[in-house]
């Protein structure tokens, strides 16, 4: 049977006695939300979620990482304003040691970015814990964001467990006109799809149109698919991927990947790119996207580009191409953060840099900085484009911005004229650096530079720290800064639960909203006593005192449609679970977080009827009768609501209701749950 490029790489990854309620036969269509698990080939982490991934490996007792490759990234907490954040980075760097991964230092990039170049592999299985992991896709990799505690598990050589997705087929035809790019698709494709659209799918990008995009432009598609709620995205491994693995001096790890011819979708996404303008995503939500022609006119006071979504040097080169011999408007601040340190070190050897710098741009650290809200917020009530993936309000660090998501060329564009620009409007030569054609001041003289010296000076290993020897390993001591402290247990499983409704919230609430980033919570992140009280501070800024009044003793959260949408942050999770949240009930979860609260005991529930969901007020008592029962045998819930009994959706594997039933995923694998 013709089988889809998701199909074939995730049936050579299939772990048949780790899923063994699922009729597994190679070459064949495995059914769609059948339970499977998959072998890991690598692993990532970054900073905000490593070191509560690491703390979690350590009680699993391994000596040794048994993935092929996984990589310690630090990205998200480079600010330093105390001792918090190098501490962590002192403790993930003797982690690394201690068990065998790869340790990339603060200022060597974005882990996403870093990852493509140096380490991703078609055809290879890729979890990190970060929701926008699917950028491997780019290069033809099932790669998958999860929670710390599911890549904790796959480090030492646990299957990763998931629901079979179904296959969505985005078809591209045609080649994409002078300013539009990458970003233009995918947001065209958020447009049509929402950021629930993908919940329970995979994307799979096929057509003539895909080899008109370079790696680059493909990573920016996978990597926004996270915004989809899509279990990842995938396009094929083709000479593309051999011209982009081989300037990065690695084309032994070339591989063709492709779909078999005859293969079928789930459905077809038709997407003819000769058509496609310049698109913004307006605020607040990925989703809310239109036309820049729209838009045009509207004053902007910031331009942001960077993050894992555009900082490549096909896209620095871009905005260079547009900016020069022009400058930033007044009235406007634009700062350009490279999404690596190789990227920014062959933005300078091919006079890029020099290009951005004279025409008013800041140059900020290769990391995730603004778009977690880690400096560099716009002004209050300011206009920000940004080139990002998330548009959260209060996200940026500033609560009433406007924040705008764009392409690398729009927001180029709109720089030097002020307001919402299209790029085509502007006149400008494009890919003008990397090809050569752009002159290089050296010694005084101008000389032309060939892309592969260009791609030569970025090279610099001593950023990114091998792995030791076993032998090596043994003798190293972990670092551990008073700030880090033991992950706490979960709740054991009660036999019914009966405890107020302690939030009620609408729909689309994300994992930002439940769990705020930023600089005065990021810190935390490996101390769970004190991030918790953070926890759901944008929907109500009284959770944490209310919860402490009744002493953490138990509570519910009931939620809309789409809960927990955007970031793979476990400590969405982590932060309820020590504040006793014990399920949370909703018309529909995301992905990620739903299995973030069941790997921490938190039962996640949704209505059989979604109108049940406003009967319930908060602060009312609700009462699940036969929480116990429910999860041995996979019935329903029962959930009395003022004297009405009501109906909740179970439709946990078996595995997780052993989770749950275990005290989470960390209690379930000691005991040698698989």
């Amino acid at each position: 049977m013709p089988l889809t490029l998701t199909e074939k790489i995730l049936q050579a990854h299939i772990v048949p006695e780790a899923c063994p309620d699922t009729k597994f036969t190679p070459g064949e269509r495995i059914e769609r939300g059948a339970d499977i698990a998959i072998h890991i080939d690598q692993t990532l982490t970054q900073d905000a979620t490593g070191t509560m991934t690491y703390l979690q490996f350590e009680t699993i007792g391994i000596p040794r990482v048994k993935t092929e490759v996984s990589v310690s990234y630090v990205d998200h907490n480079t600010l330093q304003t105390d001792f918090k954040n190098m501490d962590d980075h002192r403790y993930l760097q003797s982690v690394a040691a201690k068990y065998g991964l790869y340790f990339s230092r603060p200022g060597n990039g974005i882990c996403h970015q870093v990852h493509l170049e140096h380490f991703g592999k078609p055809g290879k299985t890729l979890l990190g814990s970060d929701s926008h992991t699917p950028t491997g896709g780019g290069i033809g990799m099932i790669a998958i964001g999860a929670g710390g505690l599911d890549v904790a598990v796959a480090m030492g050589g646990g299957a990763f467990h998931l629901a079979m997705p179904k296959v969505f087929g985005v078809q591209l035809t045609g080649k994409l006109r002078k300013g539009v790019s990458a970003k233009d698709i995918i947001l065209e494709v958020l447009r049509r799809e929402t950021v629930k659209g993908g919940v329970g799918a995979v994307y799979e990008y096929f057509g003539p149109g895909v080899a008109t995009l370079s790696v680059p432009q493909r990573a920016t598609i996978t990597n926004m698919g996270a915004e989809l709620g899509a279990t990842c995205s995938l396009f094929p491994s083709d000479q593309k991927t051999k011209t982009f693995l081989s300037s990065m001096g690695r084309a032994k790890d070339w591989t063709k990947q492709e779909a078999d011819i005859g293969s079928e979708y789930d459905k077809i996404i038709q997407i003819d790119l000769n058509k496609l303008g310049a698109m913004a995503a307006q605020p607040h939500s990925p989703d809310a996207v239109t036309t820049v022609k729209k838009l045009a006119g509207t004053k902007v006071t910031q331009v942001v580009i960077g993050s894992c979504t555009n900082s490549s040097l096909d896209d620095l080169e871009t905005v260079a191409a547009i900016v020069q011999g022009k400058h930033i408007a007044p009235g406007v601040e634009a700062g350009i953060a490279p999404g690596s340190r190789t990227t920014l070190m062959m933005a300078d050897k091919a006079g890029i840099l020099g290009t951005l710098i004279e025409a008013g741009f800041r140059i900020l650290e290769s990391a995730c900085g603004p778009c977690i809200g880690m400096g560099f917020a716009p002004n209050s009530e300011g206009v920000s484009l940004r080139t990002f993936n998330r548009n959260f309000k209060g996200r940026s660090g500033t609560a009433d911005a406007q924040v705008y998501l764009v392409s690398p060329e729009t927001a180029a564009a709109s720089a030097v004229t002020g307001t919402f620009t299209e790029a085509e409007k502007l006149t400008y030569t494009d890919h003008a650096y990397v090809r050569g054609i752009r002159t290089s001041m050296l010694d005084g003289k101008d000389k032309r530079l060939a892309p592969a010296a260009i791609r030569k000076a970025g090279k610099d290993e001593g950023m990114l720290i091998p792995p030791l020897t076993p032998a090596a390993s043994a003798k190293i001591e972990i670092v551990r800064g008073p700030n880090i402290k033991p992950c706490p247990p979960c709740p054991p499983c009660a036999s019914s639960l009966k405890l107020p409704v302690l939030l009620k919230t609408g729909d689309n609430v994300s994992t930002d909203d439940i769990m705020p980033a930023g600089t005065k919570v990021l810190p935390f992140r490996s101390n769970i006593p004190e991030i918790s009280k953070f926890t759901f501070s944008r929907l109500d800024e009284t959770f944490y005192t209310r919860a402490e009044a009744t002493k953490f003793s138990g509570c519910f959260v009931v939620g809309g449609e789409n809960y927990g949408q955007g970031s793979s942050r476990e400590h969405a999770a982590l932060g309820p679970m020590y504040l006793g949240v014990r399920a949370v009930i909703t018309k529909s979860f995301a992905r990620i977080h739903k299995a973030n609260l069941v790997n921490y005991g938190i039962i996640p529930i949704t209505f059989v009827n979604p109108a049940d969901y406003d009967i319930i007020k908060q602060g009312d008592i609700l009462e699940i009768t036969n929480t116990a029962e429910a999860l041995k045998t996979g019935t329903e819930f029962n959930i009395v609501i003022n004297g009405t009994t009501v109906k909740g959706v179970n439709d946990l594997s078996r595995r997780n209701r052993a989770i749950l039933i275990s005290g989470g995923l960390a209690a379930y694998t000691r005991k040698g749950g698989n």
